[in-house]
Parts: structure tokens; C-alpha cells; sequence
């Protein structure tokens, strides 16, 4: 005789399956992570305390001390490696070396946006489950998600690793100028690296995330060569750079709308020294975000067309496009590791979106450059206002988020 599955019957069955689609939570994580709550914001006051801005050598040095005592005391071997451009700070390297067969890296950074005094403005507070702070976001969240994560492993004795790396770089808000290239070099020695950037907190986001894709950067230069002339006694004479630049910044603006992955911004601009004479140089500057690793060739080859075109006579318009850090485009690897993170999620009855893609660059496009590491972005606390005064954190993350942490590389360590 046949079983008839009535509508209620289906109701029931599928909410079942649902019930039991994922799996139950790691309890002691768990515990270990809400008992770490207190000593992370505690680690994040201290960082906020310190003021390191990314021309802050001084800063940075305190902030790669602090980093660096903490990682030795998890048991790390540390060095310093100097970056080689811009203010000349410290890379904190902290190395642990396992019983397994894998290779992680951890990627944080050190600086931030805000320059020296700023807590005499904006100080760290607590406002609920929000704590604000200059940087507290990013990215001292996610150096503080690292050295809590790495206590609860190391409290539960794990050691499924061959080497855990963990980088802080002191340069990443001005492009890791000085940086970039090691990180990339280090990745491309590891299987696996999780960058530690935020995740956007609620609101404007729903959920937390992982991210995988990110923006590269490149830096647009136009210059115009003209000819000085008295304004007054002969201003024909002249040939007005200034009128010119105007000229080619309106017919090149919308020129990246041509080619797909790119994004042109004109945002800065200079001409003239002195009110009465014709301007004979002038020089406009452009931020350019690229998800296509052809962007700046594509889009250089368009400027130098468009720019033929003149509105004043004898001057001349030259573009450059310095590259900048190289855009990160997640592979399908990096995909699945993020969907892992959805069903470590869904242990803790949480819910993990995955971001596809955000204008903001970030080191995962260094260490994604080659593609032999396995890269994802955004396992940073939750929090919103980066760059802004009103950056903060929101508390009610950092349980999630130092279990989505610890539980990853568990699972990470596991594999072959």
C-alpha cells in the first residue's frame, strides 16, 4: 500500500532537513571564543591607544612592539622586516611551526588613516554594543581577531600545521608601497592566507561577510604644457594650460565606462603660480580602480586618443598611470573556503554572506597576485565608519568571528 505525503507532512520533513542541514557547534570553540570576548576589547583599547598613523614611525614602532610581544608570547618566533619605501616602519613577522603538512598565513596591518592627536578629538568610547575608536576597524580588529584566535588554538594544544604565518604590515592605507611585494612573496610560500580587513556591520549590512574580490589600484597623472604670457599687456601670447586641462578632464572623464573592470576619478588638480599671467603648466591627478589585470594598459591607450584632441592650440597633454596594488579576484578555491565559512556560520545559528566585490583595495590583491595561495578577505570584527570619525566596532561580533576564525584554520589544517 502507498504512503500518501500530505502538504503538512512536507512542511514537517523539510523543516527537519533544514534543522539538521548543518552542523552542530564545536562547544568548547564556542565557550572559548565568548571567554575571550573581555580580553579582546581589552587588547583593542590598548591599540587604539596608540596613534599609528601611516607616516607615524613612531607609532608604527610602538604598535610593532606591542604585536610582537604578544605573538612571542603565544609562542611565535618573530622578526622585523623594514619596508622599502615610504616611512620606513616595520613589517612584525611571527612564524609557528606545527605537526601538519599545511602552510597558513594570517595578514593584518598595523596603520591607519588618522593622523597624530586624533584621540584628543576622538577618543575610544563605548556606546552600547558599539566601541569606537580611530582604527578599531580597521584594522586593529583584525590584528586583535589573530592574537585571540591564535590563543584559543593554542589553549586547545592544536598544532595541525606545518607553518603558521602571521604578517603585519605598517603601509597598507597608502597602497603597502613599501610592503606589497613581501606579502606576495610570503603568500606564494603558503597554501591558504585569510586577510583580516572588517566585514561591514548592521547597518548597512544584514550579515557579516567574507569577501572575494576587492578593487586594484592605480594613479592617473595628466599634465599640460602651455606658454606663460602677461594677462594684461599680451594675453594671446599665451596658451592657457589651465583652460586646457579643463578641456581634457571633461572629455576624459566618462572614458572608463568604455572598458569593463575599470574606474577612472579625477580628484586633484594645479595650475598657475600668480594671478596675472596665462598659466603655462598645469596638472591634474586621477584614482583608478581596476578588476581586470589589463585595466591600466586599456586605459592609458584610450587617455593617449582622447587627448589628441585640443582645445588650445600648441600644448601639450601627456598621461602616466603609476600601477598600484593589483586587484583581487577570488578564485574558485577561495569560493569554496568561503562557503566552509557559511556552514561555520551556520553552526552558531549565524548567517555569512559572501561579498563579491568592493571598491576598496585591500593585501589580499598582493597576496592573490600569483594565484598559488588560497585567498579570502574580510575576517576582520564587524564595524562601519572606516576612514571617517565615527569608526567603530560592534561587540556582538567578536564571538562569531573568532569562531569562524579558530574553526577555519582547524578545518583549513585538515586538509591535503
Amino acid at each position: 500500500m502507498k504512503s500518501r505525503l500530505t502538504p503538512l507532512h512536507a512542511v514537517l520533513l523539510l523543516g527537519l532537513a533544514s534543522a539538521t542541514a548543518h552542523a552542530a557547534a564545536d562547544e568548547k570553540l564556542k565557550a572559548a571564543a565568548e571567554q575571550e570576548k573581555a580580553p579582546l576589547i581589552e587588547t583593542l583599547h590598548d591599540m587604539v591607544m596608540i596613534e599609528s598613523g601611516s607616516s607615524d614611525v613612531e607609532g608604527l614602532a610602538k604598535m610593532a612592539d606591542f604585536t610582537e610581544a604578544r605573538l612571542k608570547a603565544l609562542g611565535a618566533t618573530t622578526r622585523r622586516q623594514k619596508t622599502t619605501a615610504g616611512a620606513g616602519a616595520d613589517i612584525v613577522v611571527g612564524t609557528f611551526t606545527g605537526t601538519g603538512t599545511r602552510k597558513l598565513m594570517l595578514i593584518a596591518h598595523m596603520d591607519t588613516v588618522y593622523q597624530r592627536g586624533i584621540l584628543a578629538t576622538e577618543p575610544y568610547h563605548v556606546d552600547g554594543t558599539k566601541i569606537f575608536g580611530p582604527g578599531i576597524a580597521d584594522d586593529k580588529g583584525g590584528i586583535a581577531v589573530v592574537l585571540h584566535a591564535l590563543k584559543i588554538l593554542k589553549d586547545t594544544g592544536w598544532r595541525d600545521y606545518a607553518t603558521l604565518t602571521v604578517s603585519l604590515n605598517p603601509d597598507e592605507e597608502v597602497g603597502s608601497i613599501g610592503s606589497g611585494e613581501f606579502i606576495s612573496e610570503l603568500a606564494d610560500q603558503h597554501d591558504v592566507v585569510l586577510s583580516c580587513e572588517p566585514t561591514a556591520s548592521s547597518p548597512p549590512a544584514q550579515n557579516d561577510s567574507l569577501l572575494l574580490g576587492a578593487s586594484g589600484t592605480a594613479t592617473g597623472i595628466m599634465k599640460v604644457k602651455g606658454r606663460a604670457s602677461h594677462v594684461g599687456a599680451a594675453p594671446e601670447r599665451g596658451r592657457n594650460a589651465l583652460i586646457e586641462l579643463s578641456h581634457q578632464l571633461l572629455q576624459t572623464q566618462d572614458i572608463a565606462k568604455s572598458i569593463p573592470g575599470t574606474q577612472l576619478s579625477w580628484t586633484t588638480a594645479k595650475a598657475g603660480t600668480v594671478r596675472n599671467q596665462i598659466p603655462e603648466d598645469a596638472e591634474a591627478g586621477a584614482d583608478i580602480r581596476l578588476t581586470v589585470s589589463d585595466g591600466v594598459a586599456k586605459l592609458k591607450a584610450a587617455l593617449d586618443e582622447k587627448v589628441k584632441n585640443k582645445l588650445v592650440p600648441d600644448t601639450e597633454t601627456t598621461v602616466t598611470i603609476v600601477p598600484g596594488r593589483p586587484p583581487f579576484v577570488a578564485s574558485d578555491r577561495g569560493r569554496a573556503l568561503a562557503q566552509e565559512g557559511q556552514a561555520i556560520y551556520a553552526e552558531i545559528d549565524r548567517k555569512l554572506d559572501i561579498a563579491e566585490m568592493t571598491g576598496g583595495a585591500t593585501d589580499a590583491g598582493y597576496a592573490n597576485r600569483s594565484g598559488k595561495a588560497v585567498v579570502v578577505e574580510s575576517f576582520g570584527l564587524a564595524g562601519f565608519g572606516y576612514h571617517a570619525r565615527d569608526e567603530f566596532i560592534d561587540t556582538n561580533s567578536i564571538v562569531p568571528r573568532l569562531y569562524l576564525m579558530t574553526r577555519t584554520l582547524i578545518e583549513q589544517g585538515k586538509k591535503k
